[in-house]
């Protein structure tokens, strides 16, 4: 009987150790998506940062080609901004369409990825 009782309790200890290992596993897991999901948003800002940049410049040069064409330098900002303002009412129209799934879509793309492991193999 206390064999019986001895190995009952082994197999208690066991599967509450089991389910420690779990919950670590768990939390491991969740932690590692997060670290990328946030790594993913974090060098996607450093490229939007430099894109802007290179925005801003083209920006300039262009208003400064077309004013010269124009034949003042104020009619190039103005036909800049004007081309602007029908990009953002175009991306007011359909944000909710493009921008939102595109965003939805990555961010969940990102979470349920599977990483390759060279010691998977």
């Amino acid at each position: 009987m206390n064999e019986k009782v001895s190995l009952v309790r082994d197999l208690i200890e066991k599967a509450e150790a089991y389910a420690k290992t779990n919950i670590e596993l768990y939390k491991l897991k969740a932690i590692d998506k997060t670290t990328d999901v946030f790594s993913s948003v974090a060098s996607g800002i450093v490229i939007g940062a430099i894109v802007t940049f290179l925005i801003i410049i083209l920006s300039i040069g262009a208003s400064l080609w077309i004013g010269e064409l124009l034949g003042k330098l104020y009619y190039g900002f103005f036909a800049v901004a004007g081309f602007y303002l029908v990009l953002i009412l175009f991306l007011i129209v359909t944000r909710k369409k493009i921008l939102e799934l595109y965003l939805n879509n990555y961010i969940v793309n990102q979470i349920f990825k599977e990483k390759n492991h060279a010691s998977d193999n």
